[in-house]
């Protein structure tokens, strides 16, 4: 039976993203965090310093009331800490805490165990091709 016209590439590229985000949220269940809350772990964990919650608002590219929701909700984890600028005391600065680093190197494992799974039907070559091309797609963002 003809199940119509082949999927054009946006088409696989949107449905392979969906299938990667299904993935990742099965991933982040058992750590009990959202994609959100994730994004935020990740960028505040991997940030040298502790960040102002408005850089934070700015590098997820969302308001920062939406920030501070996010924050409520690692703090009340135990997996960020806010406390004031010294800087500037009307700024909060945000850091990760040791049971904040423990979940990012849990969520690393479970992106790492998600990715081998999706991307293991295809060759290594595949796979270095598939790199290549995707970092060419976002070195054009830039231009």
């Amino acid at each position: 039976m003809d199940s119509g016209p082949e999927p054009d590439l946006p088409e696989l590229f949107l449905r392979t993203s969906k299938r990667i985000r299904r993935n990742q949220m099965t991933g982040l269940t058992p750590l009990g965090l959202t994609p959100s809350q994730a994004r935020a772990l990740r960028i505040i964990g991997h940030a040298t310093d502790p960040l102002r919650m408005s850089a934070l608002a700015e590098r997820l590219d969302i308001v920062p009331r939406s920030a501070t929701t996010v924050v409520d909700a690692l703090e009340s984890a135990g997996l960020v800490t806010r406390a004031p600028d010294p800087a500037n005391r009307r700024s909060i600065l945000v850091a990760a805490t040791d049971a904040g680093r423990d979940v990012l190197s849990r969520m690393a494992r479970a992106r790492r165990r998600a990715a081998e799974d999706l991307f293991a039907t295809l060759t290594p070559s595949q796979r270095d091709t598939l790199r290549d091309l995707l970092a060419a797609l976002d070195s054009d963002e830039t231009n």
